[in-house]
């Protein structure tokens, strides 16, 4: 049977709209909704946020305004600390949804700090869905589609804690590759995020000065990775002569047929294949332990 959750009707904020997405999507995707402020209806719910003047997890009761609270949580950081003390999340997802989202959600509904006009900000979208809105029955309607928005952006959070975590093992595998093979090139089977992971993970001393990956074009990009994190400069740079070249006249000086593109800032060159990448970076002594 699909889990009943109630909240108050009328204008609602951000932090009743992101616990609500926060429950659908980690808890019960199926789950009702109830917006009133009748306290026998409310009193009926599996889970109630936002109202009910009762903070107590062990019965799923997320309010916050009452003057026996007096922590720093909205109802959405309530019920993310219980779905990671229940289990529903893990530590990690639920540091980087709070970090993204969740602790700013919090601050914002209990005063510590206003919304940011000057930059797309969650609580002001959600403020957004309340504009034209005459009758509960509109409140409500709104109240759903602000959901909406905002599940759709706790899902992006998510896909992107597990794309860093396989990125993680990815890069990590790959520098630990070429150091076993005394190389200065990572070879990667497609793009990964990986300067934060590899800065992570002693980069600043590690063998390699080259990352090599197919693009989703099928073409081959080879990037010269900075001396540390954040920096604009190169452990080693494409050579002077490739600077700003691009198709023939970049194959010509490079030696190779294929090579399509040199950054003027000599930190990125394109080739068509793999082999016509370190070919060219050969010719001009880039590589090491090939």
């Amino acid at each position: 049977m699909p889990t009943t959750v109630a909240t108050h009707s009328g204008p609602f904020h951000a932090d009743d709209v992101l616990a609500w997405a926060l429950i659908r999507t980690f808890f019960d995707a199926d789950a009702g909704l109830i917006r009133t402020r009748d306290q026998a209806l409310i009193e009926t719910a599996d889970i109630v946020v936002d109202v009910g003047s009762l903070y107590e997890p062990a019965s799923l009761r997320f309010d916050h305004h009452q003057q026996e609270y007096t922590g720093p949580l909205s109802s959405a950081g309530m019920v993310l600390q219980w779905l990671e003390s229940a289990g529903h999340i893990t530590p990690a997802l639920a540091a980087e949804l709070n970090s993204q989202m969740v602790s700013y959600v919090d601050d914002v509904d209990n005063g510590r700090r206003m919304p940011d006009t000057s930059v797309p900000c969650f609580a002001l979208l959600v403020s957004a869905y309340n504009q034209g809105c005459h009758t509960l029955a509109e409140f409500d309607a709104a109240f759903r589609r602000a959901g909406e928005a905002a599940a759709g952006m706790v899902t992006g959070i998510v896909a992107g804690h597990r794309e860093r975590l396989t990125n993680a093992a990815t890069v990590i595998a790959a520098m630990d590759a070429a150091r076993e093979a005394g190389q200065n090139v990572i070879f990667m089977d497609r793009y990964y995020s990986w300067k934060d992971i590899y800065f992570e993970n002693g980069g600043e001393e590690h063998i390699t000065e080259y990352v090599l990956h197919p693009g989703i074009d099928g073409r081959w990009r080879a990037s010269a990775i900075p001396p540390v994190r954040g920096s604009f400069g190169q452990k080693r740079s494409f050579p002077e002569s490739w600077a700003g070249l691009r198709d023939a006249e970049l194959s010509a000086v490079a030696g190779v047929e294929g090579a399509l593109f040199c950054h003027k800032n000599r930190f990125i060159a394109v080739f068509t294949t793999r082999e016509g990448a370190l070919e060219a970076m050969g010719r001009f002594g880039l590589l090491v332990g090939f």
